[in-house]
């Protein structure tokens, strides 16, 4: 064994705790030096290896346990990746495999690389003069996946078609003026320039799209509001877990992934009673709806081609978060194995969230009035031009909420004057706002009183006036038990007010309702992109916004976890053959939300917040409203 590799020996607090600098330093000394890496070799992603659930829940502070980590590797020089798995506990490298056909997300010190590679090449400079570019520093160059979409030739080749942005001065809008026409098309491994493809020159659009208040004149400040908690927040935090009134749970983060909720459960009366094991994000894809030059190519997955986690904020308080708060500190290994201290990128807080319930009971002249509060944990991604907040929010009733919020700048066509729009619109001079949507799949591994839990789909249905119904107004619930995966494909109805139903059929109240949650999906849309169209071979979860596996460790996102240039291998369509049984066993559900943009003047140049998310609520967890404790609070006349 190296000097320089010595295990760690020390109880981690959890088994689930995030990796330390000092254990991802180690688990990269150790791939280094036990798999022979050569200093071209990228690492895409460091991260804990999750023990089994079985081991978390038996786990007793101080105990023994064994940290392990996974790792993704690019050997550049050879074209291959590999996955490895480290044991920190003895210092040794248990397997380093190598995974066929397979291609690693971008990194952003490649991107870095590739912008110098790309300055430097005459027939880039020689189309940047012919539209009148002279500066190479007023260019940025950015990497674009190429998809399934390579010339027959570059299909086996790891490269990318960068797209080009005119940014005349520092502090510019970087994505408001795009160079259209000119794409650099390079070999990643290599870092080479394969090509400069140029398909004709197209004016400049003329707004530089200024957003930042130092450039434009403001309006004066809005009245302070102020949050104020003058006994603290209601919150304990230790380490990682979290404790909030009934609430218990711990916060992850990946680098893939990004920000993770593990283990949450409620407390009710003297029992923790378990709700969901995981929630993260599977997978984000953004597919375009343009034709033109090379943007039919654009369906970014952004983390399966990007890695959505590492470009996560930092952020602030009064700005990205208000009130009493509380931050998360994460580590991370970039591109080059060097560990990463990532500052302030969770954050939580409480929220007063208006009434949670009211009743005037007027003959008594009497009225009772309890206030709803949430807990919120979030973080922020910025994604090229686009920038998506994450949001959980736990509820006094029981109520889980997830929130994307959507903003940041478009994405952007140059024009020629007078040039239809027929695949988005004219949202300022010369820039076509391209019609696109945005697809998050969220992961929720279930773990209702137990691992042991039953998916039922529910919804209303009219009955046909008759005998039974001689008012025409009965109309009864329908309930339907997913019995396999190949069943569990399932779509929304929101005119039945379809929802599903996770339950344990081994606990039931006292009134006979199997414990149970229900997933109630929000606002929602189909695929746009032709089903035997490229995008949706590769992006096949999209084709439902539910569906339901057996618990697999290893199944974490939905398109598989290789998605760079591949045709569209494993994912939820092709796992879900397997036909699982689904009764009474570990099941994970994969929410699926689609938003349709249609970008519009408004958006420009910066795009206010949408928002899409779904909601989780008890549906016979509890005996009855489990808030009927709350102390009521103060009113003022």
């Amino acid at each position: 064994m190296s000097q320089t590799c010595q295990p760690i020996r020390a109880c981690s607090p959890h088994p689930l705790d995030p990796l330390s600098s000092k254990e991802l330093t180690l688990a990269v000394e150790i791939i280094r030096e036990q798999a022979q890496l050569d200093s071209r070799a990228l690492f895409e992603q460091v991260r804990l290896k999750e023990p089994e659930k079985s081991l978390v829940h038996q786990f007793v502070a101080g105990n023994y346990i064994e940290r392990e980590v996974f790792a993704v590797i690019l050997d550049r020089n050879a074209d291959k990746v590999y996955e490895a798995i480290v044991c920190l506990n003895d210092a040794t490298l248990q397997s380093y495999t190598w995974v066929p056909g397979v291609r690693v997300c971008m990194l952003a010190e490649e991107n870095a690389e590739m912008q110098v590679v790309v300055r430097q090449h005459p027939d880039f400079v020689a189309g940047l003069k012919r539209r009148g570019i002279e500066s190479i520093q007023q260019v940025l160059v950015e990497a674009f996946a190429v998809a399934n979409l390579a010339e027959p030739d570059e299909k086996d080749l790891r490269h990318t078609r960068a797209h080009c942005f005119y940014v005349e001065n520092p502090g510019d809008n970087t994505y408001a003026r795009p160079i259209e026409g000119l794409v650099p098309v390079v070999d990643l491994n290599a870092m080479t320039v394969l090509r400069v493809e140029d398909s004709g020159v197209v004016p400049l659009p003329p707004d530089p799209g200024d957003y930042r208040a130092d450039r434009l004149e403001v309006r004066p400040p809005l009245a302070a509001l102020n949050i104020v908690q003058p006994d603290g927040p209601d919150f304990k935090v230790d380490g990682y877990a979290v404790h909030w009134q009934n609430w218990q749970f711990r916060v992850g983060f990946t680098p893939k992934e990004g920000l993770i909720l593990h283990t949450l459960s409620f407390r009710d009366g003297e029992t923790d009673r378990p709700v969901i094991y995981r929630a993260s994000l599977s997978e984000l894809v953004v597919p375009y709806g343009d034709t033109a030059g090379d943007h039919y190519m654009n369906h970014s997955f952004d983390l399966g081609e990007t890695i959505f986690g590492t470009q996560v904020n930092s952020l602030r308080l009064g700005c990205d978060c208000l009130g009493e708060i509380h931050y998360f500190d994460f580590d991370q290994v970039d591109g080059h194995g060097n560990v990463q201290h990532f500052s302030k990128i969770v954050c939580m807080h409480e929220e007063d969230y208006g009434i949670l319930w009211k009743h005037t009971d007027v003959g008594a002249d009497h009225s009772e009035i309890r206030r709803s509060r949430r807990l919120v944990v979030s973080s922020f991604f910025t994604i090229g031009n686009y920038d998506y907040g994450l949001f959980w929010y736990l509820y006094l009733d029981g109520t889980i909420e997830f929130e994307a919020k959507l903003t940041g700048t478009l994405y952007l066509r140059a024009i020629h004057e007078g040039e239809e729009t027929q695949y988005g619109a004219l949202v300022a001079p010369g820039v076509n706002g391209m019609i696109h949507e945005h697809y998050f799949n969220i992961r929720l591994d279930m773990s209702v009183d137990g691992d042991d839990n039953t998916v039922v789909e529910v919804e209303a249905k009219r009955i046909p006036t008759g005998p039974e119904n001689p008012y025409g107004n009965a109309h009864t619930p329908v309930e339907t038990i997913i019995n396999s995966e190949i069943d569990a494909a399932r779509d929304i109805a929101p005119q039945n007010g379809r929802f599903w139903k996770i339950i344990n059929r081994s606990r039931t109240n006292t009134l006979g309702w199997h414990a149970g949650y229900k997933l109630m999906p929000g606002p929602n849309i189909k695929p746009m992109h032709q089903p035997d169209s490229p995008f949706m071979r590769r992006a096949g979860f999209v084709n439902h916004d539910l569906w339901v596996t057996a618990y697999d460790p290893d199944q974490l996102h939905a398109p598989g976890q290789y998605v760079s240039q591949n045709e569209g291998g494993p994912g939820l369509p092709e796992w879900i053959l397997e036909n699982r049984p689904l009764i009474d066993t570990d099941v994970v559900l994969w929410h699926t939300i689609g938003v349709l943009h249609l970008p519009r003047p408004e958006d420009f140049p910066v795009m206010p917040v949408e928002y899409v998310g779904f909601t989780l609520k008890p549906v016979g967890f509890f005996e009855r409203n489990p808030t009927l404790d709350l102390a009521p609070p103060i009113c003022h006349i």
